[in-house]
């Protein structure tokens, strides 16, 4: 039994590797590594740097489970793979919000296509709401039979590098787009508040697709920010990550929150929004929530001003280590074991 990955945003560079730093490539990558010898579902039949990329049409659905990403197309899927086979194997994988889809067109496809094919979610907040769904928009004999489950993404900890603090404290913007759900005006709003207290240099690494956008254009006019593309490797990424001092949270909902945990684990003082998607990562005593902007803003300040006694207290809210802490509950090994059980466990793989 074979595996082939399918993720129609999947970009893969003249060199044959799969291109970006998002969340969907990384998790790209990462298939393709804990699958030795498993293809990739794209427009044509080539031969890339590890893998090869198939058409669908191509696939032996006999002798292949497809991990389809994009869950909400998984039944489209499972109609072309059936014209060659009796039975068609699909794992849907859920490594994003389920928020997004709000139509009720899009609920009831994405409630149907996890009752009919197993699934696997990205953390224990995201199983829920998929069981939820599929309750919901869903008939009970089917949804009687979904399979869900769940691991916690996780980092790959040897990426950590050693940290290096900056002369003037940096604050990162964490996240690559400027979308609404991140609520960009709440962030620059405090980091300006922040800024006329004491000196910081605020960055934000963005997809290409948000670099002209309209708060990208207001930050950048800002002369303590910086505002450019992704960095160009991991190697860069994690470097830039051990020398930032601190971030500030202002997504209103996460389906697990993979970057603000790599700056974590960087040693980024974090400052969130009090909301369910941050507690489900956190310690339970977790010091830097805010409810209001003017609690963001002094917890950012102290974050800049006291760093040294703010990473006390993180370790203290963990029972004694935070980054220890962090690296027991979010170490990537543990999703490549889960994952890979599941498909053994769902298929026989």
């Amino acid at each position: 039994m074979k595996v082939a990955i399918q993720y129609a945003a999947t970009l893969v560079d003249s060199d044959g590797h799969v291109a970006g730093h998002d969340a969907g490539a990384t998790l790209v990558r990462r298939l393709l590594r804990v699958f030795p010898g498993a293809e990739l579902i794209g427009p044509g039949p080539r031969h890339c740097a590890g893998f090869n990329m198939i058409p669908l049409e191509f696939v032996d659905g006999d002798d292949t489970v497809v991990i389809a990403m994009d869950v909400i197309d998984s039944l489209s899927t499972w109609r072309t793979l059936k014209a060659n086979c009796d039975e068609p194997k699909i794992m849907n994988f859920i490594w994003w919000n389920t928020s997004q889809y709000t139509h009720p067109v899009e609920r009831a496809a994405l409630a149907l296509s996890c009752a009919l094919f197993p699934t696997f979610a990205n953390s224990e907040r995201t199983a829920i709401e998929v069981r939820e769904i599929v309750s919901s928009w869903t008939i009970s004999p089917i949804a009687e039979k979904a399979k869900i489950a769940w691991v916690n993404l996780g980092i790959r900890l040897e990426h950590v590098r050693p940290r290096h603090e900056p002369a003037v404290p940096v604050v990162l913007y964490p996240a690559i787009y400027l979308s609404e759900r991140k609520q960009p005006k709440l962030f620059f709003d405090v980091v300006e508040r922040v800024v006329k207290r004491t000196p910081i240099r605020v960055e934000a690494r963005l997809h290409e697709s948000h670099l002209i956008s309209e708060w990208a254009m207001a930050l950048s006019r800002k002369d303590w920010t910086w505002v450019g593309p992704l960095t160009a490797s991991r190697e860069d990424y994690w470097e830039a990550l051990a020398r930032t001092t601190a971030f500030l949270a202002t997504a209103t909902d996460e389906s697990y929150g993979l970057e603000y945990i790599e700056a974590l684990v960087a040693g980024a003082v974090g400052v969130f929004p009090d909301r369910p998607w941050v507690r489900a990562i956190l310690p339970a005593s977790y010091p830097f929530l805010y409810r209001t902007p003017t609690d963001a803003e002094e917890m950012l300040y102290r974050a800049v001003t006291e760093t040294a006694a703010c990473r006390r207290e993180l370790d203290e809210a963990a029972g004694g280590n935070f980054a220890q802490w962090l690296r027991a509950r979010h170490d990537d090994d543990q999703f490549e074991k889960a994952i890979a059980d599941r498909v053994t466990e769902w298929f026989g793989v």
